[in-house]
């Protein structure tokens, strides 16, 4: 297996792609479609004897374009077969009424959330002058967790780990140690609420995800972005002791009077542009959001209410 890293202005920085050879040639992600990184790919490729049309197979995290963009131009090139999670299939297919409805619910959120109209047109504005970093739709083989999919070098088990994402994936390999996308990263924790507002409890679903991390154990995994994880279970400990800490601060907030999304995210990130004036106030919903479901706060149209403090060791645990 061979990590290709490849540049990435436009989110989270360097992302690393996975070149598994053999029959059938296998790469999992593909980086963003831009023309840098569309070239450092091909460069990527070539230093082990391949271009686009050799890749055979496509197994992507996620949909979103840093590690599906190019996809749909790999597939184009060669026929490779491309699998993604079913429930990103339709977006990474770039389905009309799915990529509608995905707007639709941004419009809602961004103004439920209460970020005011100036930036809430700029933060619009940003989202449709980067639509060509989806690249080409691609035809999608859906899959599932606990599905199992096989590459020259591996096979590749299923493990559905959403938050992040609705259809984020880990694809699991020799018992121990597994592909983990932007489940958990080595520097950044994954902004959860924002980058994909089709989670419902966007929260409660990422700790399910890392908690299923935790269980498994794994040795090393291999993120998205950077480098190996050699000790991804007390790095999946550690952005759990993170959000709770963050709701903590979300609590400080709101004992200071009601607030909605937008307020609370001002206190715990300032200042915010481009695509994390999205990210912020919906890290914060997701935090509201699993206070509300838990009965510590409740909304009053925008905005949030405390009514009880509640025991983060058990809001925000391991088990």
């Amino acid at each position: 297996m061979h990590a290709i890293a490849l540049g990435n202005e436009e989110f989270e920085g360097r992302n690393t792609v996975y070149l598994m050879e053999g029959e059938p040639l296998t790469l999992l992600d593909t980086g963003i479609a831009t023309d840098r990184t569309r070239t450092q790919l091909r460069e990527g490729l070539a230093e082990y004897g391949y271009e686009f049309s050799d890749i055979e197979q496509v197994v992507l995290t996620h949909f979103h374009p840093d590690h599906a963009g190019l996809a749909g131009e790999i597939q184009r090139a060669g026929g490779a077969t491309v699998y993604a999670h079913a429930a990103d299939a339709p977006l990474i297919e770039q389905r009309a009424e799915a990529l509608a409805d995905l707007d639709e619910r941004r419009r809602e959120l961004f103004v439920e959330w209460g970020i005011p109209d100036a930036e809430r047109e700029e933060l619009l504005a940003f989202l449709d002058s980067h639509q060509e970093i989806m690249g080409e739709p691609a035809e999608v083989t859906a899959i599932e967790g606990g599905d199992r999919i096989e590459t020259g070098e591996m096979v590749l088990e299923v493990l559905h780990t959403p938050g992040h994402a609705a259809g984020l994936c880990c694809f699991v390999f020799e018992g121990s140690e597994a592909f983990v996308g932007d489940t958990i990263l080595p520097v950044y924790t994954p902004n959860v609420g924002g980058a994909d507002v089709r989670v419902e409890a966007p929260l409660e679903r990422y700790l399910d995800s890392l908690r299923t991390l935790i269980e498994r154990d794994f040795e090393r995994v291999w993120p998205g972005h950077r480098d190996a994880i050699e000790e991804p279970t007390e790095r999946a400990r550690y952005i759990v002791s993170h959000h709770r800490e963050r709701t903590e601060r979300v609590l400080a907030v709101l004992e200071d009077g009601p607030a909605d999304a937008w307020t609370v995210s001002a206190e715990l990130f300032g200042g915010l542009e481009g695509i994390h004036v999205m990210h912020g106030p919906g890290e914060a919903y997701a935090h509201l959001d699993h206070l509300e479901r838990a009965g510590a706060v409740e909304r009053d149209g925008k905005q949030y209410v405390l009514t009880s403090k509640p025991n983060l060791e058990t809001l925000i645990s391991l088990s």
